[in-house]
């Protein structure tokens, strides 16, 4: 008889400063990693290997975008939510911003909705479609992504969800710098300016996660 490995999650090693980038969601969020331990392997949203770094590589990850969503931002569009990253943390941190998640895979949204009502966020909307589906008349004072695309393919799948004035944010990984010089033209065409590439040292480990940052130029 084969012997079944638990394998756990690296809750224990969160610090102090690594929790209050969460604030009062905490406990939320809590609940929301216990449902991707018991079924996010099984749902096809994340592998074995990622459960030991739920913590430090998802979470703590998703929630350094949390401090660029300005207090006049109430919209925010998430493009790809997947598994619930980065959406699912940023909706927990900002109660009072109305999420709109867009994806599309179908098995996702039904995990999004599932999650939702386990935890009772009432402030998302899941939208099973793909960015370039939404109307353009639907903008968004923010729109969000991780681990969607390449950025030059990202800006043209959702910068036009970007209202005026508004925040274009990504989370990106070690060649962020690369990405944003090869899609500088294309975020140029996109009205996206005053772009930023944001080092933010994690308080768990103190991996980098890099933020690419734009403003949307009004019209």
């Amino acid at each position: 008889m084969g012997v079944t490995q638990t394998i756990h999650s690296d809750f224990d090693l969160l610090n102090e400063p690594a929790k209050a980038m969460f604030d009062s969601a905490f406990d939320e969020l809590r609940v929301f990693a216990d449902m991707l331990i018991d079924e996010g392997e099984l749902r096809g949203l994340i592998g074995t290997k990622e459960v030991p770094r739920l913590w430090s590589r998802h979470f703590v990850n998703s929630a350094c975008l949390a401090p660029f969503l300005d207090k006049g931002i109430s919209t925010v569009a998430d493009i790809g939510t997947g598994a619930g990253f980065p959406g699912i943390v940023l909706a927990l941190i900002r109660p009072d911003i109305s999420f709109t998640f867009i994806e599309s895979m179908e098995r996702r949204c039904e995990w999004l909705c599932d999650v939702t009502q386990e935890i009772g966020i009432d402030n998302v909307k899941i939208i099973h479609a793909r960015s370039n589906d939404i109307p353009r008349s639907q903008r968004f004072d923010a729109v969000t992504s991780r681990a969607v695309a390449r950025l030059d393919k990202l800006v043209r799948l959702s910068a036009h969800l970007v209202k005026g004035g508004g925040s274009f944010l990504a989370l990106k990984g070690q060649r962020a710098n690369t990405e944003v010089d090869e899609a500088r033209y294309v975020m140029k065409r996109a009205g996206l300016i005053n772009i930023e590439i944001h080092d933010i040292a994690s308080p768990m480990d103190g991996t980098v996660t890099r933020v690419v940052s734009a403003r949307k130029k009004r019209s």
